[in-house]
Order: structure tokens, then C-alpha cells, then sequence
């Protein structure tokens, strides 16, 4: 795929779906800009392979979207889907999260043998020894609990860390559990009669703020939580 143009690709129930849609444009999108899909689209196609050409049938798009309408179904791809950046798209968003980890682990660690904060340029060069795989769509909250693991092993640091009692109700569950496993350590948990999720976590202190904003968007302010001893 050219610089010109890239894909937006999602895969449902073992159907793959594909969109053309202009870079630029498509990665503002992604990072929370809104413009019509019509603007971003390169050719209103919903594709199974579209380096091959090849169109999905109007059947198989009823029975995984619920519609046939090319826009509709453009966006949804889009929102939920894998959107194939450019070299330098990706370059530029893997540095500007990296100086997000720094600045996340400058302000919310310590050192543990003075009770100070590790400075920036110190974390920096930590981060220089490890190998980590950082993910350009997903916050610094989801990938601390990697990137905290293997700092340890370069420098001492500490976070406190939080009980918390969280309770998901069963129109939620679905994506507020996979947030809490992501974020958070599991240490007890079980599902109740009506279908809904609780359990206690364990989570560094600085993650809290933004795991209860980020959670409570997911399960439209329903979500449950009490701060344990």
C-alpha cells in the first residue's frame, strides 16, 4: 500500500473486512479528530482483500453489521479496527509515548532507598536498556503494568499500590472487564446471578484517577468502586 492511500481492516466472526482510506486522514480520526467518512474513504468499497480487489457480498455484511450501507459500516470498521499507519505516523507516535511513559513514571514512582522521584533523564536511560514493546493506540495506564515489570530490573522503583472492590454490570461487562484485566492485577473475583462482574484489584495509586475516568466512559457512569484498606 502507497503512502497515498492505507487500510483500515477488521475481522468478525472470521470474516475479514477491509477499507481504503486516505492516511492523513484517517489517523486524525483515530487520535479523536471526527470528519465524515466520506472524506476519508479513498473508494466507498468494503473489501475482503483489497490488494487483490476482491468485495465482500452484500449477505455477509447484513449478517455482520446489521446493514449493507457502505458509510455506516466504513465508520464502524474504522472505529473499532486495525488502521495501517505509515512508517513516519508510526514513528512519530511511538516517540510522543515513550516521552508519556517517562513523564508517567517520573511523576508517579519513587525510588524506593531515598523516597525521591526518579528523575526524567533517569528513566530515559533505563528505558534505553529494555526491550519493550510499546503500542502507539493504547494508553500509558494499559502498558504500565509491562513496561513498570521490566524498568524494575534497571532501577529500584515503588508505587503504592491500591485495593480496590469493582463491581460491572452486564451490558458492560464486555468491554469494562477487559479494561480492569488490562490494567489492573486481579486478585479476587466472581460473576453473579444477574451476569454482572466483581471483583477486588490491585493497581499502582497514579493509575487511579484515569482507570476510574476511562471505566466509568466504558460502562456509561455505572460502574461500582470502593477503596479497600
Amino acid at each position: 500500500m502507497s503512502e497515498k492511500c492505507t487500510t483500515a481492516r477488521i475481522e468478525i466472526d472470521g470474516e475479514k473486512f477491509e477499507i481504503i482510506v486516505k492516511p492523513d486522514l484517517a489517523f486524525d480520526n483515530k487520535m479523536g479528530k471526527q470528519f465524515p467518512i466520506s472524506n476519508i474513504l479513498m473508494i466507498e468499497e468494503i473489501y475482503s482483500d483489497s490488494s487483490k480487489g476482491s468485495r465482500v457480498s452484500s449477505d455477509k455484511l447484513q449478517k455482520c453489521f446489521g446493514t449493507t450501507d457502505t458509510l455506516k459500516i466504513a465508520e464502524e470498521i474504522l472505529k473499532r479496527g486495525e488502521l495501517q499507519i505509515t512508517t513516519e505516523q508510526r514513528r512519530h507516535l511511538l516517540e510522543e509515548k515513550r516521552k508519556q511513559i517517562i513523564t508517567f513514571v517520573s511523576k508517579n514512582c519513587i525510588d524506593p532507598r531515598t523516597g525521591a522521584p526518579h528523575p526524567p533523564i533517569r528513566v530515559e536511560q533505563a528505558l534505553s536498556q529494555i526491550k519493550i514493546s510499546i503500542d502507539p493506540f493504547k494508553s500509558v495506564e494499559e502498558q504500565s503494568k509491562d513496561f513498570l515489570e521490566q524498568l524494575r530490573s534497571i532501577i529500584p522503583i515503588k508505587m503504592e499500590q491500591m485495593r480496590i472492590a469493582v463491581k460491572i454490570f452486564p451490558e458492560y461487562v464486555g468491554k469494562g472487564y477487559g479494561m480492569v484485566k488490562n490494567i489492573c492485577t486481579i486478585t479476587k473475583e466472581e460473576w453473579l446471578f444477574d451476569g454482572s462482574w466483581a471483583g477486588i484489584v490491585e493497581m499502582p495509586a497514579g493509575l487511579y484517577s484515569s482507570f476510574i475516568d476511562k471505566l466509568g466512559k466504558a460502562t456509561q457512569g455505572t460502574i461500582q468502586t470502593k477503596i479497600l484498606k
